[in-house]
């Protein structure tokens, strides 16, 4: 079975090598957060993991070959309502936001180009933010970027929510380096109603020239129905986590507003068993204050995981059972399987560590869906056309 190479940056906990699968192999990860790093090492073993800031690292760190694709997964807190959308910063400059970490990985990439050793195919990931972050101009970097070195690429628009009940847009950039063939059915003429939202095209319109005439339209077959839904995933005996006492949920419950309160006594009403999940918000009170509101859904579908340190808070599980009602903080094994992570997972040890890599991660399934529909065919066509050429 031949096997596809990449390299990974920014590579967390190792979901994007998790979703890529066996068929993929790992020459070089690097990621700056020693708690990450361990994680993958406990899971990925130690051999393709370089602890190092990205600004730092050398092509004497890389493979000494053309790999298949380079995967990235930047700093997303600059780019999103949590970071206050204060965006990639400039090339120029030394990293001064999160996600300007950007452009040291990308004077990476372009150092690989210099050196005759382009990754075939370039993968982004980044949150819904990246369209508009800046005015839109971070999305116009990013092409610009891509175009300038002659790759063609494309973006498309996924939400974890088609694989895992978890809603969790995200933007994946795709870019082919100059060269590779490009099967006609991989592109479409114009955006595609469920990868190309309206967000994504303005974005796209705002593009300079040179990037327009390198844009594609990804074209990927939609994926299958999910059957599963959030309480399917929620533990009977969770670990990690306890179970809040009465007051707590009391609290809790009186942090709602009146429509929110609402929600709840209707799921009291319906006599069923039914699960659902809380998020902390900070809104506007009756006396043009701010008040923080427990905000609960009851969609089967959990809200979008987020870090600790994120401006949003952890994430509560509401049971309601008739009159009972129960609440605690989603689990660790609850958050990696949002993620789409298997069970024999290994998660740190502390409860923030372990939210942590899951709430940084990329939705395995989503990366899985990329791979199959989209990266693996066209490096598969173009390792066809060689064999025949060499023939």
């Amino acid at each position: 079975m031949t096997k596809y190479t990449f390299v990974e940056f920014f590579a967390g906990g190792g979901m994007a090598r998790a979703g890529l699968g066996e068929g993929w192999r790992c020459l070089f990860a690097n990621d700056f957060d020693p708690m990450k790093v361990a994680a993958y090492k406990a899971n990925w073993g130690v051999g393709d993991m370089k602890h190092a800031d990205v600004a730092s690292l050398t092509l004497d760190d890389l493979p000494a070959t053309v790999v298949d694709l380079a995967w990235a997964s930047f700093p997303c807190q600059d780019l999103s309502l949590a970071g206050s959308y204060r965006g990639l910063g400039r090339e120029r400059d030394n990293a001064p936001t999160r996600s300007g970490t950007f452009w040291p990985f990308w004077r990476l990439m372009r150092s690989l180009m210099q050196a005759g050793r382009a990754p075939r195919t370039i993968v982004l990931e980044n949150v819904y933010g990246c369209l508009t972050s800046h005015g839109g101009k971070d999305f116009v970097a990013i092409a610009a970027a891509f175009a300038e070195a002659g790759y063609r690429f494309g973006a498309a628009v996924i939400n974890a929510s088609h694989f895992v009940p978890q809603s969790r847009p995200r933007v994946f950039f795709v870019a082919v380096c100059k060269g590779e063939r490009i099967p006609s059915y991989l592109t479409a003429d114009g955006p595609q109603v469920n990868w190309h939202p309206a967000a994504l095209v303005e974005a796209s319109a705002g593009m300079t020239t040179k990037s327009k005439r390198n844009w594609l339209w990804w074209r990927m077959a939609a994926p299958a129905a999910r059957h599963s839904i959030f309480a399917d995933l929620v533990e009977s005996s969770p670990t990690g986590v306890r179970w809040h006492n009465a007051a707590e949920t009391k609290h809790l419950l009186e942090m709602m507003s009146p429509l929110h309160r609402q929600k709840v006594a209707d799921a009291m009403m319906s006599g069923l068993r039914t699960v659902g999940t809380i998020y902390r918000r900070t809104r506007p009170d009756e006396n043009g204050g701010k008040r923080q509101r427990a905000e609960v859904r009851f969609d089967d579908v959990a809200g979008c995981l987020r870090t600790p340190a994120g401006g949003s808070s952890r994430q509560t599980i509401l049971v309601v059972e008739g009159k009972k009602v129960r609440s605690r903080l989603l689990s660790p094994r609850e958050a990696a399987r949002l993620m789409g992570m298997r069970d024999d997972y290994l998660l740190p040890d502390r409860y923030n560590d372990a939210y942590h890599v899951c709430g940084d991660g990329v939705c395995v399934p989503v990366v899985r869906h990329i791979a199959s529909h989209l990266l693996e065919p066209l490096l598969g066509a173009n390792a066809a056309a060689e064999r025949i050429a060499a023939e």
